[in-house]
């Protein structure tokens, strides 16, 4: 079976505040870590109120300072924020703090409103369209310098952080298999273009000295309770973030509710549904399908759970249920730590 990673964005609940978000990421990932997760992403997005990590490389130190063995990363840094030796800095630094345990995704959407997108930005410049170089660059400032290299990553230069390459369009996949990078597709949130991606990854991929053969990570939302009835009931909370999110008024995670009718309208409800079409929703059992129809389909090399679960103990208790999950579909009966164990 496939290794299961997470990805946490750090959800501020309704009536809650970042410190609390925080602190309910470190707890997440020290479960994440005793339940066999491979990785623990964070993801960089500006002037959201619901969402805590945008100094990710900060929330990453945390996490990894908080954690033992678990990787810890980037899902991603938006790079034409930052200057690519900024970047390099912050992610040699950490990998110095935390050897081989930090991963560098990298996205070139801004990751915020246009208007916040030119309060970050070094320049007035549109700079995602010089993506290429800019990873090409953050790539040789972790490579063993020249003799007569005048800028340096310090620290960075030699450390060879492994960097994966994000997207949810054909861009970035065509970009990961030219530069023989490791590629994860946003299918959690934009699936639409899922597949084609997969196959322009695979079909184009060029060896590399970091990488020999296609590496494909997928982003999928996995909601697990005891009972489908309260699987769906958590459901509600990411639904109506996207609700929120498309009718322009994005804010913190809500709570749950027992039924969407009257929130959402027909043209909504179909819209969301689109974008939310790599969900599983349910009990052990629909979700051990639902992993074992998605896994046939699409092949991956390694899948990024995320769940938007207002609840931080039915959020652990859903990953505790999926971790489960994985060791069935692994052939694994070994016995998983119980949260309050």
């Amino acid at each position: 079976m496939i290794p299961f990673s997470v990805l946490d964005l750090s959800p501020i609940r309704q009536g809650s505040d970042a410190g609390d978000a925080l602190r309910s990421t470190l707890d997440l990932a020290r479960h994440a870590e005793r339940w066999g997760y491979r990785r623990f992403w964070l993801a960089e997005h500006h002037n959201m109120t619901g969402i805590a990590s945008a100094a990710t490389a900060v929330v990453i130190g945390h996490v990894a300072q908080g954690t033992s063995t678990i990787r810890v990363g980037a899902g991603g840094i938006m790079l034409p924020n930052h200057s690519p030796l900024v970047i390099a800095e912050q992610f040699g630094t950490l990998e110095t703090l935390y050897p081989g345990r930090i991963d560098l995704g990298l996205g070139r959407a801004p990751g915020t409103d246009q208007r916040t997108a030119a309060a970050l930005r070094r320049s007035r410049v549109d700079s995602s369209d010089a993506f290429p170089q800019d990873v090409a660059e953050l790539q040789a400032y972790f490579q063993e310098p020249e003799p007569h290299q005048a800028v340096r990553a310090v620290p960075g230069m030699g450390l060879k952080v492994p960097l994966w390459l994000l997207g949810s369009s054909l861009f970035s996949a065509q970009l990961a298999a030219a530069m023989g990078l490791p590629f994860a597709f946003a299918s959690h949130f934009a699936p639409q273009q899922m597949m084609t991606a997969l196959r322009l990854y695979r079909s184009q991929f060029r060896p590399s000295e970091v990488l020999q053969k296609p590496y494909a990570m997928l982003g999928i939302n996995v909601f697990a309770a005891d009972t489908e009835a309260q699987a769906q009931r958590l459901f509600t909370s990411l639904l109506q973030a996207f609700v929120n999110l498309r009718r322009g008024r994005p804010g913190q995670l809500p709570p749950p509710v027992e039924t969407m009718d009257g929130r959402i309208t027909e043209y909504e409800l179909a819209e969301v549904e689109s974008m939310l079409a790599c969900s599983i929703v349910g009990d052990p059992d629909q979700v051990g399908e639902g992993l074992r129809s998605f896994i046939a389909e699409t092949q991956p090399d390694e899948l990024m759970v995320t769940a938007q679960i207002f609840d931080h103990a039915a959020r652990l208790r859903s990953y505790e249920l999926l971790s489960q999950v994985h060791a069935r579909l692994s052939g694994d009966a070994k016995p998983t730590t119980s949260i309050g164990g």
